[in-house]
C-alpha cells in the first residue's frame, strides 16, 4: 500500500527539478545580489513585418540581463519555434531570419504567422509585443484609373483601383495627365486653392469641373512600398460630364438613399481625408459637422490652416487623436439635401509603461504594479507573469500579500486591432523567505501491537515553521496515549516527535506531519500498520453543497486488512457512473445531487480470515440558492421615471435569506428605494422616482447554509449636468498660476468648456484660443503666469446631451503690483536750463512714490534746485522731480520706486546733462604719402552728446588760416586721412570737435611736409601696330609733365589677350630723356591672328602710375594650324570630280578664311609639284574639270587667309570614270606571205580605260569588196591576216575598245602580200622603265623569208650574253635585277637576204635616291638651318627628304621636307648643345642612301664669369653672393652650386645646390678675419662654368686683414708654379709645356690625316648606335675662374649629367644630382677602384681607407705646390689615375653590373709612340723613355697646372687658351682622324701655356672621361678641383675614392638621397629633374672601353723591368685582351690587379 505515495514523492521531486530547469523560481529564496536582474528588452521587434519575398527580412530582438538572458522565438499559442530548411532560421545572435524564397516555397504557417519573442533567465520571463509577420510574393498586378461620372460644376474625385492583394503595400504617389504633367500627393497647405488635389488617400480631386475636363484623361502612379516598383495604372480615367435638364437634388454616389455611415482610421500626424460625395445641381454646399462625444448634439468643424474644406472634402492635416469621432457632412442645394456621416479613428502607436519598473518587496506585503498606457485605440489590457497570462485585465495589478511564488516578471500588455505594445517590471522578494521543507520523516511501518511507537518529522524553513499532527485527516490532540512535543535545533529546524504509548491495532492509520509557516506548507504522510482485526475509526456526519464532489477515505485500522467497500443500502458501491471506490477505502462521489445522493454509506474493512469491521458516514447535500437574472432595461433610465426589479430564487434550500446592496452598501436606509419582501423566495425593489444618485449596481444576495450568491444589474441614469464645483469669482496676483475649477456631474459625463467674453462686459463669449499659458484639463482653466491681459469674464459650460446644460459666468480679476510700462529711459538737458523728470505707475491703488538719485535716496529739503509733485490718474499715479538749472553732475541714473499692498516695481531716467564738447588733443602724423596725411588724436569728453563729427582743418603753411580747407570725419572715429594734398608741400593742420550742443576750441597745429609720389598721369599717344604674325609694335610719349610727381624712371608695358580674365604681362622700357622722343617697344612671340590688350603705366622711384586706357590690336593674320576636315570627293563623269570638306575649326584659322585652294595631279605625277593644279572657291565644295579620263587623281584641300595657305588636308584620291579609248597610236603591216601579212600596233597614249580588245579592219584595196573585222585579246598587240590574195593591196586599221565602247580608229596602212618577205620588225620604237633591282624585258619581233638574224646593241656596244642578259628565242632581250647601269639605249637589229631593220628602245632605271648633300645654313640658340640638294646621280624624280636630327643626349627625331624646299628650319632646339643631323632621300621607289653626318650646335655658351667686386660683399662674418652678376652665356641660367671652406682646409662644405639665378646669397657662419675659398658652379643648359674665389673675412671692427704671401712677395697664392730645388730651372712648365704642345699637335695632325684617309670609306657606323656616331665639342675656356664645359656625352655621363628623358638638359641639383658619379665610386668589397658603387648595398657612401703609404720612385715632374704625383701605391689599387694617363670608361648598364660590360677593343696608335707634349695625350713610349707623359690619339690629359688661368702678378699677363674653331669630329676615334684639329695661340708677353683649344673636337668615346672632368680643377690653386670627378687625377690625392690612402680632400656635393627627407636641409629636392636615374647614367654612347693600369703608368711606378712592355707586347697583350672579351666579361674579374694582365676594367693606352 505505500506505492502511490512513493510515485506520489517521486512526482513531486520530478515536479520541482523542472520547474528549477525552466528558469521559475528558487527555492530558497536568498536575497538577489544587486547586479542580478531579470530580461528586459533592448531592441524589441516592430508590430508589423512585411516583406517581399526577393528581399527576405531580419527580425532583430535583444535583451538585457544578470545573468544575460536566452532569446527564444515563439508563436502566438506559446509553442517554440523552429528552423524551416531555406524558409525560417534562427540566428546565433537570436534574429528571426526569412531568407528569399521562391514564390511557390510560399507557407502560409511560416510566412503568415504572429510571432513573439520571448527572453528568460532565472529570474523570469518576458514575451515582446505581437509580431505579425507577413511575406509579399512578388506578383503581377495593374492597377487601372476609373471613369469618374460628374455633373458639370460639381468636384470629381477620380479613383485609382488597386488588387484587393497588393492593396496594404501600394499607393499612389502622383497623377499624370495626358501632357505628362504630374500631381503628387501634397500635404503643403498652398496646394489646396489650384484646381487639382491629389488627396493623401491618393485620388485625384478636380473642383468645378467643366466641360473642357472631358477631354482629358488621366493614369495613376503607385509605388510598392516594399519593392520600391513603381507603375503606370493600365487604364486612363476620364471625366464623363453630364449636363442636367433641369436642377438635381444632392445625389450621394453609391449607396442610393441607405443610411450613409463610412469608417475611417488614419495614424496620428497624418493627413486624412473625409469624403463626401454628393453632387447636384444648382452645385450644393457642403457643410461639416462633429458630434460631441457620447450626444447627438453636434457643432460645426472650425477650418485653419491644419483643416481644410476643399469643395466638399474635409482634408485633416497633421491629425490628432483628438480629432476622433463622428463627422456629419451636409450637402443642400436649392432643391433639397444629404447627409453622410463618417466615423473617424485617429490611431496613436501604443505604447506601455509598468511603474514602478522593478520593486523588492516583503513577503505578506502588498505589492502593486501601474500600467500606463498611450495611444488610440485601446482595446485590451491584460497581464502576465514570467509569459503566461494571469487573468487580470485592469491597469493596475495589486497584490495584496506577496508570497513566495509572486516573484518574478510581470507583463502589461496593451492591444487594439492593428497592433500592440508591453511593458515588464521585475518583483523581487526581500527580506530571507525559506518556505518549508520536511528534512527528515518518518518511514511506514508494520509492527505488533504492545510497544510505544515514536514517530519523528524535522523542517526548517524561514520564518520558523510549526509543525501539526493528523491521523487519517484527523488532528492529533495530546492525551493519556498521544504525546506532540517539538524543539528547535541550533541551525533553525524544528524537530517534531508523536509518541503513542502501547501502541493497539486500533492506532494503526496514515499520519501526516504537517510543517507551516506563513510563507508555505510543507507535508508529509506514511501509514502505521499494526497487526490486529480490522477496526473503523467513527466518521463524522459529511454536509456538501450539491454541484460539489464528495472525497472521503475510510479510516481504517488493523493489519493485514484484505478489502475495503463502501455500501449503501447493503449494495456494494460503486452503483452509478459519478461514484468511484479505490482499493484503498476512497470513495468518490462527483456532482452531488440531494435526491440521489444524500444517505448514509457504510465503510466494510475485511481481512483474511473473514473478520470484519463496519463504520457509518451520513452525508447530507446541500443546495445552494440560485437567482433568476434581471435587469432594469435596455436603455437607460431619465430622472422622475419609475422603476422596479424582482430578485425571484429559483432553487436552494430554505431558510433562505435576500438582501439588496446598492454599491456593495445595503440600501435599506437609502432614500426613495423601496424593497418589498414577496415570501420566502422573492424581494422587489422599486423607486418611484428615479434621481441621479439612484445610478449604480444594485446587488440581490441570496444565502442559506449551502452558500452564499449575489446577482448584479446595473442601473443607468440619464442625468443633466450638476455642479459639483462650480465656479466662482477669482482674484489672482500679477504673474502667478491661476487655476479656477469647474467640475459638473451627470450621465454621460458631461463636457466641460471654458469660453472668454469678448470685450470687457459679458455677453457675447468665444473659445479660448489654445495657447502655452492657457490650458483646460478635467474641466479646470489654467493661466500660467497670468497677466492683466488676461482679466475679463470667462464662461464655464458642461453639456452633456441631457436638458440644457449647465453654465456659470464668472470674473476673473488680476491683482497688479505697481508697473511702469517704460523700465528705462533717457532724458537729456542742456546745461544751466531746467528739466522735468516724470514717473507713471500703473496698478491697484493706493501707491507711493520715492525717487533715488545713483541709488542714493533723494531729498528735495537737501537741495533746493529739486522739487516733487504727485498727480493721481485714473489708471495709477504720475510722479515729477523738477530741476531748476541743471549742471554736469546731474548727469546721473535716477529711479523712481512705486510700491502698493501687492508688489513694488521701478523705473529709472538716465538724466544726461550736455555741454560742448573738449577740444581734441595729442594730434599725431601716422603716415603720409605724396597726396594725403593719416592723422590720430585722443578723443576729448563730448558734453555727454554724441560727437557729430570732428572737422580737420588745413593750410598751406604760408596761407593764413582763414584761407583753410576743411576735411570732415564722423564724431566716431579718432583717425582720418587728409586727402587731395599736393605731393612734397608743407602743410599746419588742426582739428576741432562738434556735437549737437557746439563746436570745442581748436587743437594745437601740426606741421607735415607731404611725400613724392608716383606718377598721376597715364602715357599719351599710344599706339599699337601690327608687326608681323606673332609681333606687335607699341608706341607711346610721356605722361604731361606735371603729373610726374618726381622724375620718370621708365615704363612698364602690360599685354595679355583681350577678353580673357588673365593678367598682364608687363615689360619694363627706360625712359628717353630726349624731348618729344616717341618711346616704342615690340611684343613678341604672340600668338597668331590673336586680339591683345595693351596698357602702360610710367614708374619714378616712388612706383607706377595708373594704367593708360587698354589699347586693343590683332597681330598679323597666320595661316590655318589645322586643315580642312571631312574632305571627300565625288566621282561625276570621266573628266570632273567633287570635292567637298568642312572648314577648320575657329580656333585655328589663325585670321579670316578668304579662299580655299584645291591641290590636285594624277596620283602618279602627284610628287612633281609642278605638275600639281590648283583651284580656289569660297565655298566649302567644288567641281574640278576638264580631267583626265579615267584616272587615279590626288587631292589636298588647304584654307587661305592674308596670312597665307594653311595646313594642307590629309591626301584624298578619286578616280575619273572611263571613256572610249583614243586611237592605237602607231601601226604597221609587215608582209608574211604570199597569202599573209602580219599587222602590229602600238596601244592608244589614252586607253581612257581598261582596253577589253582590240578590233583590227582589213579591206581589199579599191573594190567593192566589205571591210573584215577581227576581234583581237586586249594583251596581243599583232594579228596575222591570211587568205589573202597575192600581190593586192590590203588597207589595215585598229581601233580599241573600253567597257564604254569602241574608240577611234588608228591611221590606215596599205600592204600587199608578196613571194618575197624583207626582214621587219613588228615591234616599235619604246621607253621601259624598270624598277631597281627588279627584270626588265625588251621585245623585237620580226617577220622575213628567209627567216632574218637578230642582234642587238647597247648603247652602241655589241650585245653578247652574260648572266644577267641573255637574248630570248622570240628576239626579246632579258635583263634580270636591272641596276643603275643598266639605264640607256637598247637597238636591235632584224636582217635577211632582202633587207634589214633596225628599232631603238629607251631603258630608264628607276631606283631609290642617292645620299643628298646637307649643309648648315644658319644657326639661332634654339634653331639650325639647314640646306637640302638631290645628288646629281638620281635618275627617277625625287619625291621629298626626310631629315633626322638628334641631340648630344636624346634620341633621333625626324621631319619631312619638301622636294623643293632649299632650305629647313629645325625648331624647339636647347640652347648651346651638340647636334647631329643628317638627311636622305624618297621617291616612289623608296628611302634612299643617307647623307654624311652634319655635325653642329646651337648658339649659346657656358655662364659667364663676374667681376669678382660685382659677384662678391664680404662682411665680418658672412659673405654676399649677387647672382645677377653672372651673364648666362645666352642660355638662360638654371642654378649654382656654392661650396666654401677655409683656405688651408683641404675639404669643401657644399653650401648649397639650389641656388636660384636671380636671388641674393648669403653664406653665414663664417669666422672674421679668415681666409676662406669659394667655388661656385654656375649651370645652364649649354653646360656648367666652376669659379674659384678667395677672399677674407673682415674684422669684428670692419677692417680688412693682410693679404697671404707666397714668396713672390705679392700675396697672390696663383701666381706661379715653384719648381723642387733639384730641378733644373729650364725645367719650368712655363717653357716645356707650349714646347711640348707643339710637338704633340704637330704629330698628331699627320696621325690624324692618314688614318681618316685609310677608314675613309670603312663601314658606316650608322648601322650601329646612334649614339656612338658622333662627336661633341669638348669646351674647356680658361679665362678668369676656368671654366669647364661637361657637355660631352661620356663625361657628362661619367658626371651625372644625363639629361632626363623629358628634357635634354643637364639635372638640376636635388635630382639624382652626381648619381653617376656615386655609380661609379669604387665600392669597398672590391679590390678594384672602379668597382660599382650600390646605394642598396654599401651604407658607406664616401668612407676613405687609411692605408700606410708606398714610397714611389721615378721621374717627378714640377707641378705647383709641389704636387706629389702618384707618390702612393696600395694593395689592389694599381690602377689609379696619374697625371697624362690615359684610360677608358666602362660603359655603364644595368648599375654598373660587370658582366654586361661592352666588349671594346683599344686602339693601336699608328706611329708606335710620340714624344712628350704636355697638354695632349701622346703615344706609348719606348722602354726606358721617361715616363711622365702617355700619350693616345685623340685622347686628352692636360696637366693639372694648366686647367686654370693664372693671372700673372708680374705685368698682368696671363696664359691664355685661345678657342679653336668648332670641327665635326665622328664618335669613331681612331677612324676619321682628318677631322680632329687642335690650336694653340700665344698670348703677348709672359709666359705661355699653350695646349689644346678650348673647343677642340674629341672622339666622344676615346677621351678619359673622369680625367677630363677631374683633371680640369687644381694648378696653380695648389688643391686640384676634383669638385664631381669621382676618380683620382693628379696631385697629392683623389676624391673620396676608396682606393685613395691618406686622401684629405672634400667629396663632391653628395647627392640628395633617392627618398631622402624633405626636412633634411642639406639637399634641395628638386621635381622637375628627378627622372635621372642610374640607368640614364649608364646610357651608353658607343663603345666603352675598360678601366685598366695604364701601362706607361706602370713604367713610371715600377722599377721592375718586367712591368714595362715594347710596343709590340702591347699589341699581343691588345689582341689576347680582345679574345678575352669575346670569351666572356665574368673572366675579366678573375684577372689580377697588378699590371701583367689587364683588370676587369683596365685601360690601355695605346
Amino acid at each position: 500500500m505505500n506505492m502511490p505515495n512513493e510515485r506520489l514523492k517521486w512526482l513531486m521531486l520530478f515536479a520541482a527539478v523542472a520547474l528549477i530547469a525552466c528558469g521559475s523560481q528558487t527555492l530558497a529564496a536568498n536575497p538577489p545580489d544587486a547586479d542580478q536582474k531579470g530580461p528586459v528588452f533592448l531592441k524589441e521587434p516592430t508590430n508589423r513585418i512585411d516583406f517581399s519575398n526577393s528581399t527576405g527580412a531580419e527580425i532583430e530582438c535583444k535583451a538585457s540581463g544578470n545573468p544575460m538572458p536566452e532569446i527564444i522565438w515563439i508563436r502566438s499559442d506559446g509553442t517554440a519555434v523552429g528552423d524551416v530548411p531555406g524558409l525560417r532560421q534562427i540566428s546565433s545572435d537570436g534574429k528571426l531570419v526569412f531568407p528569399p524564397f521562391r514564390a511557390e516555397d510560399y507557407r502560409q504557417e511560416v510566412h503568415a504567422q504572429v510571432y513573439a519573442c520571448l527572453a528568460r533567465n532565472q529570474f523570469g520571463s518576458i514575451i515582446s509585443r505581437d509580431v505579425h509577420v507577413r511575406a509579399v510574393v512578388s506578383q503581377f498586378y495593374i492597377t487601372e484609373a476609373e471613369n469618374e461620372y460628374v455633373i458639370k460644376g460639381n468636384a470629381a474625385v477620380v479613383k485609382c483601383k488597386i488588387p484587393s492583394f497588393v492593396a496594404d503595400f501600394v499607393q499612389v504617389e502622383a497623377w499624370v495627365d495626358e501632357e505628362g504633367m504630374e500631381l503628387w500627393r501634397n500635404n503643403a497647405t498652398d496646394a489646396y486653392d489650384g484646381k487639382y488635389l491629389v488627396l493623401p488617400s491618393g485620388e485625384l480631386h478636380i473642383r468645378e469641373v467643366g466641360p473642357e475636363d472631358g477631354y482629358k484623361s488621366y493614369q495613376c502612379r503607385t509605388k510598392h512600398r516594399l519593392t520600391g516598383e513603381t507603375r503606370l495604372s493600365a487604364t486612363k480615367g476620364r471625366l464623363v460630364i453630364t449636363e442636367p435638364v433641369g436642377s438635381v437634388s444632392p445625389q450621394l454616389s453609391g449607396n442610393g438613399n441607405q443610411e450613409h455611415i463610412t469608417l475611417t482610421r488614419v495614424p496620428k500626424m497624418g493627413s486624412v481625408t473625409l469624403m463626401c460625395p454628393a453632387q447636384a445641381y444648382p452645385v450644393p454646399f457642403f457643410r461639416w459637422y462633429k458630434f460631441i462625444e457620447g450626444t447627438t448634439r453636434k457643432q460645426a468643424v472650425v477650418l485653419n490652416d491644419r483643416v481644410k474644406q476643399v469643395s466638399g472634402t474635409l482634408i485633416i492635416k497633421d491629425a490628432v487623436v483628438e480629432d476622433s469621432g463622428k463627422y456629419l457632412c451636409v450637402v443642400n442645394n436649392s432643391v433639397g439635401g444629404e447627409s453622410v456621416e463618417t466615423v473617424l479613428t485617429v490611431t496613436a502607436p501604443l505604447s506601455a509603461k509598468i511603474d514602478p519598473p522593478t520593486q523588492t518587496v516583503d513577503f505578506g506585503r502588498p505589492a502593486v504594479f501601474t500600467c500606463q498606457y498611450t495611444g488610440n485605440p485601446i482595446k485590451t489590457v491584460s497581464w502576465m507573469k514570467d509569459g503566461k497570462a494571469i487573468g487580470h485585465s485592469e491597469p493596475v495589478l495589486r497584490i495584496e500579500s506577496v508570497k513566495k511564488e509572486d516573484k518574478g516578471m510581470y507583463q502589461c500588455f496593451v492591444r487594439n486591432d492593428q497592433e500592440s505594445a508591453e511593458a515588464s517590471a521585475e518583483l523581487k522578494l526581500g527580506g530571507r523567505f525559506d518556505p518549508p521543507v520536511i528534512r527528515q520523516a518518518f518511514q511506514e511501518e508494520t509492527m505488533e501491537p504492545g510497544p510505544s511507537v515514536f514517530l519523528k518529522c524535522v523542517a526548517g524553513g524561514n520564518p520558523t515553521p510549526e509543525i501539526s499532527w493528523e491521523l487519517d485527516g484527523k488532528k492529533i490532540a495530546n492525551n493519556d496515549r498521544y504525546q506532540v512535543g517539538q524543539y528547535v535545533t541550533v541551525n533553525g529546524d524544528v524537530v517534531s516527535y508523536l509518541n503513542i504509548t502501547s501502541v493497539h491495532a486500533n492506532d494503526g492509520g496514515l499520519y501526516k506531519c504537517i510543517a507551516k509557516s506563513k510563507v508555505g506548507v510543507a507535508e508529509h504522510s506514511a501509514k502505521l500498520n499494526v497487526y490486529g482485526l480490522p477496526y473503523i475509526r467513527q466518521m463524522e456526519k459529511k454536509a456538501i453543497v450539491a454541484g460539489e464532489t464528495l472525497i472521503v477515505t475510510c479510516p481504517v485500522a488493523g493489519y493485514p486488512i484484505d478489502s475495503i467497500v463502501w455500501e449503501r443500502d447493503n449494495r456494494a458501491l460503486p452503483i452509478n457512473r459519478k461514484q468511484k471506490v479505490f482499493p484503498n477505502g476512497t470513495l468518490i462521489i462527483e456532482n452531488v445531487e440531494r435526491n440521489s445522493d444524500q444517505a448514509t454509506y457504510t465503510c466494510v474493512a475485511k481481512n483474511q480470515e473473514g473478520y470484519s469491521a463496519r463504520g457509518s458516514l451520513e452525508v447530507q447535500v446541500m443546495v445552494p440558492p440560485k437567482i433568476t437574472p434581471f435587469d432594469f432595461g435596455d436603455a437607460p433610465t431619465n430622472v422622475e421615471d419609475s422603476v422596479s426589479v424582482m430578485c425571484l430564487i429559483s432553487n436552494g434550500d430554505l431558510p433562505i435569506d435576500i438582501e439588496w446592496f446598492f454599491n456593495d452598501y445595503g440600501i435599506s436606509s437609502y432614500s426613495g428605494i423601496n424593497v418589498v419582501k414577496g415570501g420566502k423566495r422573492n424581494s422587489m425593489l422599486s423607486i418611484d422616482s428615479v434621481q441621479a444618485r439612484h445610478a449604480g449596481k444594485y446587488s440581490c444576495r441570496a444565502k442559506n447554509h449551502a452558500a452564499a450568491v449575489n446577482y448584479t444589474t446595473e442601473l443607468i441614469v440619464n442625468v443633466p449636468p450638476r455642479w459639483i464645483l462650480e465656479p466662482t469669482d477669482k482674484a489672482f496676483a500679477q504673474g502667478s498660476d491661476a487655476k479656477v475649477e469647474c467640475k459638473a456631474d451627470g450621465f454621460p459625463k458631461p463636457q466641460v468648456t471654458w469660453k472668454k467674453a469678448v470685450g470687457d462686459t459679458p455677453g457675447e463669449y468665444k473659445d479660448l484660443k489654445k495657447s502655452d499659458n492657457i490650458r483646460v484639463e478635467e474641466g479646470t482653466l489654467h493661466v500660467d503666469n497670468i497677466q492683466k491681459t488676461n482679466e475679463g469674464y470667462y464662461l464655464c459650460e458642461a453639456i452633456n446631451g441631457i436638458g440644457s446644460g449647465l453654465s456659470a459666468v464668472i470674473m476673473i480679476s488680476v491683482q497688479a503690483p505697481p508697473e511702469f510700462t517704460e523700465k528705462l529711459r533717457n532724458q537729456t538737458a542742456r546745461r544751466g536750463e531746467p528739466a522735468v523728470l516724470q514717473c507713471e505707475a500703473k496698478g491697484e491703488k493706493p501707491i507711493g512714490i520715492l525717487w533715488n538719485m545713483n541709488n542714493m535716496r533723494l531729498d528735495p529739503k537737501n537741495d533746493n534746485r529739486y522739487t516733487i509733485r504727485e498727480e493721481i490718474l485714473s489708471t495709477g499715479v504720475m510722479s515729477s522731480l523738477s530741476i531748476k538749472r541743471t549742471e554736469r553732475s546731474d548727469s546721473a541714473l535716477f529711479t523712481c520706486v512705486a510700491t502698493n499692498a501687492f508688489g513694488s516695481d521701478d523705473a529709472s531716467i538716465n538724466m544726461i546733462v550736455q555741454e560742448v564738447p573738449e577740444m581734441p588733443y595729442a594730434l599725431k602724423v601716422l603716415d603720409k604719402s605724396g597726396r594725403s596725411v593719416q592723422l590720430s588724436w585722443a578723443q576729448p569728453y563730448d558734453g555727454n552728446s554724441p560727437l557729430d563729427r570732428y572737422i580737420i582743418e588745413f593750410k598751406r603753411s604760408r596761407a593764413s588760416w582763414s584761407e583753410i580747407d576743411r576735411v570732415i570725419v564722423p564724431g566716431h572715429t579718432t583717425e582720418a586721412q587728409v586727402q587731395k594734398l599736393s605731393p612734397a608741400t608743407t602743410y599746419n593742420i588742426r582739428i576741432v570737435a562738434e556735437n549737437a550742443i557746439g563746436t570745442s576750441q581748436s587743437s594745437e597745429a601740426v606741421t607735415i611736409i607731404t611725400a613724392e609720389e608716383a606718377p598721376s598721369g597715364k602715357p599719351q599717344n599710344i599706339k599699337v601696330e601690327p608687326v608681323n604674325q606673332t609681333t606687335m609694335r607699341v608706341t607711346w610719349k610721356p605722361p604731361p609733365r606735371t603729373e610726374w610727381n618726381g622724375e620718370i624712371l621708365g615704363y612698364y608695358v602690360g599685354y595679355k589677350l583681350s577678353n580673357t580674365n588673365s593678367s598682364y604681362v608687363f615689360e619694363t622700357i627706360n625712359f628717353i630723356t630726349e624731348e618729344g622722343k616717341e618711346h616704342n617697344l615690340e611684343l613678341q612671340n604672340l600668338r597668331v591672328y590673336t586680339q591683345y590688350s595693351v596698357v602702360i603705366q610710367a614708374f619714378n622711384k616712388i612706383g607706377a602710375g595708373p594704367l593708360s586706357e587698354e589699347e586693343k590690336q590683332f597681330t598679323a593674320e597666320g595661316t590655318p594650324s589645322q586643315p580642312p576636315s571631312d574632305t571627300a570627293c565625288t566621282t561625276l563623269t570621266s573628266q570632273t570630280i567633287r570635292v567637298g570638306w568642312v572648314s577648320p575649326p575657329l580656333e585655328s584659322a589663325n585670321g579670316v578664311i578668304k579662299t580655299y585652294k584645291v591641290v590636285y595631279a594624277p596620283s602618279d605625277e602627284w610628287y612633281d609639284e609642278t605638275k600639281r593644279h590648283y583651284k580656289k572657291t569660297a565655298s566649302s565644295d567644288t567641281v574640278l574639270h576638264g580631267l583626265k579620263k579615267y584616272t587615279n587623281y590626288t587631292m589636298q584641300v588647304l584654307a587661305t587667309t592674308a596670312g597665307g595657305d594653311g595646313v594642307r588636308s590629309v591626301p584624298i584620291h578619286c578616280q575619273t570614270e572611263p571613256d572610249v579609248p583614243e586611237a592605237p597610236t602607231d601601226v604597221k603591216a609587215l608582209v608574211m606571205g604570199n597569202a599573209a601579212i602580219l599587222v602590229s600596233w602600238r596601244p592608244p597614249a589614252q586607253p581612257n580605260g581598261i582596253i577589253t580588245q582590240y578590233t583590227v579592219y582589213s579591206k581589199a584595196e579599191g573594190a567593192e569588196t566589205e571591210t573584215k573585222t577581227q576581234k583581237v585579246p586586249h594583251y596581243q598587240m599583232s594579228f596575222e591576216a591570211t587568205e589573202l590574195e597575192k600581190n593586192k593591196p590590203y588597207e589595215f586599221w585598229v581601233t580599241a575598245s573600253t567597257t564604254i565602247g569602241e574608240g577611234q580608229q588608228s591611221k590606215s596602212i596599205v600592204a600587199m602580200p608578196s613571194d618575197q618577205v624583207p626582214a621587219k620588225i613588228a615591234s616599235f620604237d619604246d621607253t621601259f622603265t624598270a624598277t631597281f633591282k627588279e627584270d626588265a624585258k625588251m621585245p623585237c619581233l620580226a617577220v622575213g623569208a628567209p627567216q632574218p638574224e637578230i642582234t642587238w646593241k647597247i648603247k652602241g656596244v655589241e650585245f653578247s650574253a652574260n648572266d644577267r642578259m641573255r637574248l630570248l628565242p622570240d628576239g626579246s632581250l632579258l635583263i634580270k635585277s636591272v641596276n643603275r647601269q643598266d639605264a640607256g639605249d637598247y637597238s636591235c637589229h632584224a636582217e635577211n637576204s632582202i633587207a634589214k631593220d633596225s628599232i631603238t628602245h629607251k631603258l630608264i632605271v628607276l631606283a631609290p635616291p642617292q645620299s643628298p648633300h646637307v649643309t648648315l645654313s644658319a644657326t639661332t640658340t634654339d634653331a639650325l638651318t639647314v640646306k637640302l640638294k638631290p645628288h646629281e646621280g638620281d635618275t627617277a624624280p625625287l619625291h621629298g627628304y626626310t631629315l633626322h636630327y638628334k641631340p648630344e643626349f636624346g634620341e633621333w627625331e625626324t621631319s619631312e621636307v619638301s622636294v623643293d624646299s632649299q632650305k629647313h628650319n629645325i625648331e624647339g632646339l636647347l640652347c648651346g648643345s651638340r647636334y647631329q643631323v643628317y638627311a636622305t632621300g624618297f621617291n616612289n621607289i623608296g628611302a634612299g642612301e643617307a647623307s654624311d653626318i652634319l655635325n653642329t650646335r646651337t648658339k649659346g655658351q657656358k655662364p659667364k664669369l663676374p667681376e669678382k667686386p660685382r659677384f662678391i660683399e664680404v662682411s665680418s662674418n658672412s659673405v654676399s653672393l649677387h647672382f645677377k652678376a653672372w651673364k648666362d652665356g645666352g642660355c638662360p641660367m638654371s642654378h649654382f652650386v656654392v661650396e666654401s671652406k677655409k683656405r688651408d682646409q683641404i675639404e669643401w662644405n657644399q653650401i648649397s645646390n639650389n641656388v636660384k639665378p636671380d636671388n641674393n646669397y648669403v653664406v653665414l657662419d663664417l669666422e672674421p678675419a679668415t681666409w676662406y675659398n669659394l667655388r661656385i658652379t654656375a649651370h645652364n643648359s649649354a653646360g656648367f662654368t666652376v669659379a674659384e674665389y678667395d677672399f677674407a673675412t673682415l674684422t669684428v671692427t670692419g677692417g680688412t686683414i693682410a693679404p697671404l704671401d707666397d714668396g713672390s712677395g705679392h700675396g697672390n697664392v696663383h701666381t706661379r708654379i715653384r719648381l723642387p730645388a733639384w730641378m733644373p730651372e729650364w725645367l719650368d712648365l712655363n717653357f716645356m709645356v707650349p714646347l711640348i704642345a707643339t710637338v704633340v699637335v704637330v704629330a698628331v695632325g699627320i696621325c690624324v690625316v692618314c688614318v681618316a684617309l685609310s677608314r675613309r670609306r670603312a663601314d658606316d657606323m650608322r648601322g650601329g648606335q646612334k649614339d656612338v656616331y658622333y662627336d661633341v665639342v669638348y669646351n674647356q675656356t680658361m679665362g678668369p675662374g676656368a671654366t669647364l664645359d661637361k657637355r660631352r656625352p661620356d663625361l657628362r655621363d661619367e658626371l651625372g649629367y644625363i639629361a632626363p628623358p623629358n628634357r635634354k638638359l643637364p639635372p638640376v641639383p636635388g635630382s639624382n644630382y652626381n648619381t653617376c658619379d656615386r655609380i661609379k665610386r669604387g665600392r669597398g668589397g672590391l679590390r678594384s677602384n672602379h668597382s660599382t658603387w650600390d646605394p642598396r648595398r654599401n651604407p658607406n657612401l664616401y668612407e676613405e681607407l687609411k692605408a700606410p703609404p708606398v714610397p714611389m720612385h721615378g721621374n717627378h715632374y714640377g707641378h705647383a705646390h709641389g704636387n706629389a704625383e702618384c707618390h702612393y701605391r696600395h694593395p689592389g689599387m694599381e690602377d689609379e689615375i696619374c697625371p697624362y694617363a690615359t684610360f677608358h670608361l666602362l660603359g655603364f648598364r644595368e648599375e654598373m653590373d660587370p658582366t654586361k660590360a661592352m666588349n671594346f677593343q683599344t686602339f693601336p696608335h699608328q706611329n708606335g709612340h710620340a714624344g712628350p707634349v704636355p697638354g695632349h695625350a701622346g703615344t706609348m713610349l719606348p722602354p726606358g723613355h721617361p715616363g711622365h707623359v702617355h700619350s693616345r690619339s685623340g685622347s686628352q690629359s692636360m696637366p693639372r697646372a694648366n686647367r686654370y688661368q693664372r693671372k700673372n702678378s708680374q705685368g698682368g699677363q696671363s696664359s691664355i687658351y685661345t678657342p679653336a674653331p668648332e670641327y665635326d669630329d665622328p664618335a669613331n676615334c681612331a677612324e676619321e682622324d682628318q677631322y680632329r684639329r687642335y690650336t694653340r695661340v700665344n698670348s703677348q708677353g709672359g709666359s705661355l701655356y699653350s695646349g689644346p683649344g678650348p673647343e677642340y673636337d674629341d672622339p666622344a668615346n676615346c677621351a678619359p672621361e673622369e680625367d677630363q672632368y677631374g683633371s680640369q680643377y687644381g694648378g696653380p690653386y695648389g688643391q686640384p678641383y676634383d669638385h664631381y670627378g669621382s676618380r683620382g687625377s693628379m696631385g697629392r690625392r683623389s676624391i673620396g675614392s676608396a682606393r685613395n690612402p691618406g686622401n684629405g680632400s672634400p667629396e663632391p656635393p653628395p647627392p640628395p638621397p633617392r627618398n631622402h627627407d624633405m626636412s633634411n636641409s642639406s639637399f634641395n629636392d628638386s621635381k622637375e629633374s628627378n627622372e635621372i636615374s642610374e640607368a640614364e647614367c649608364d646610357r651608353d654612347h658607343g663603345p666603352r672601353g675598360n678601366y685598366g693600369e695604364d701601362s706607361n703608368e706602370a713604367v713610371k711606378r715600377s722599377p721592375q723591368p718586367k712591368d714595362q712592355r715594347t710596343t709590340e707586347e702591347m699589341r699581343k697583350l691588345i689582341e689576347s685582351r680582345r679574345q678575352l672579351n669575346e670569351t666572356g666579361p665574368k673572366q675579366l674579374q678573375l684577372q689580377q690587379a697588378n699590371g701583367a694582365g689587364f683588370t676587369a676594367y683596365d685601360t690601355m693606352a695605346v
